[in-house]
């Protein structure tokens, strides 16, 4: 199910999109124990979008939320809109609405990006949080989707925060859509134990051919960045998304 696609990249097809949600809720269900059983706790960076949104619900529901001890958990975010924590657009709340706020985390282990103010320092201030809550600033899972345009978390195209040496963090000007962003950067992503990006649909399966058959060329493709020998990237495809591989 799991295919060594390159040096830097893995893939797991699992099938229809049923049985790909279902395999990344137990992907997670798996990283988290592991992590805890190996060190007490489990970081996790959190994305928005429908997938995540959808992994949320179940990780939540009655047949998995006693598969993690929640107690030993601690939520960061991937990026986030310049928008306050109960704003709909906030992926912070989505994820708080979608369960997760009712798992028994406790507060203290859940850190928000608070980008809704100066956005620059909101992102200094959550890049010093990383370093000094996040054991090596390694997170065990970054959880992260794909654009149709390719890129990632808030990692445009042609953006700035393609090219922040040494962050982990920053505020990301998106011309294209002329909103400012927060991130984390692909020197904080590729950092993970797992970094992992959910991919579903057909309507994503052509940049997905383009992703991994075109060139190198993360300022066009920035998605193209994620993954290291050392870290790999796991790409979780349902079918529809994988259509266009030759696997």
């Amino acid at each position: 199910m799991i295919y060594s696609y390159d040096d830097r990249r893995d893939i797991a097809t699992p099938g229809d999109a049923k049985a790909t949600l279902d395999f990344c809720v137990e992907h997670f269900i798996d990283i988290g124990n592991q992590a805890i059983t190996q060190r007490g706790q489990f970081f996790v960076a959190l994305s928005g979008g429908s997938t995540p949104k959808a992994i949320y619900q179940l990780l939540t529901d009655s047949l998995h939320r006693k598969s993690l001890n929640w107690q030993k958990i601690f939520l960061l975010w991937s990026d986030e809109r310049c928008v306050p924590p109960y704003d709909p657009e906030s992926n912070y709340r989505m994820a708080m609405d979608a369960g997760l706020e009712r798992v028994g985390i406790p507060a203290q282990h859940i850190f928000r990006m608070q980008a809704e103010g100066n956005v620059d320092e909101g992102a200094l201030a959550y890049e010093a949080l990383i370093r000094s809550t996040v054991p090596d600033h390694c997170f065990d899972l970054i959880m992260l989707g794909m654009g149709e345009d390719g890129h990632t978390a808030s990692l445009f195209p042609r953006t700035h925060g393609l090219h922040s040496p040494g962050r982990l963090v920053i505020a990301n000007y998106i011309p294209q859509k002329q909103v400012w962003r927060m991130s984390m950067t692909f020197d904080c992503i590729n950092q993970a134990r797992h970094p992992v990006l959910y991919v579903f649909g057909a309507g994503k399966a052509s940049m997905v051919k383009k992703v991994f058959t075109d060139s190198y060329e993360p300022d066009v493709l920035p998605v193209q960045a994620a993954g290291l020998p050392e870290h790999k990237a796991l790409w979780i495809l349902d079918k529809e998304a994988a259509s266009l591989l030759s696997l």
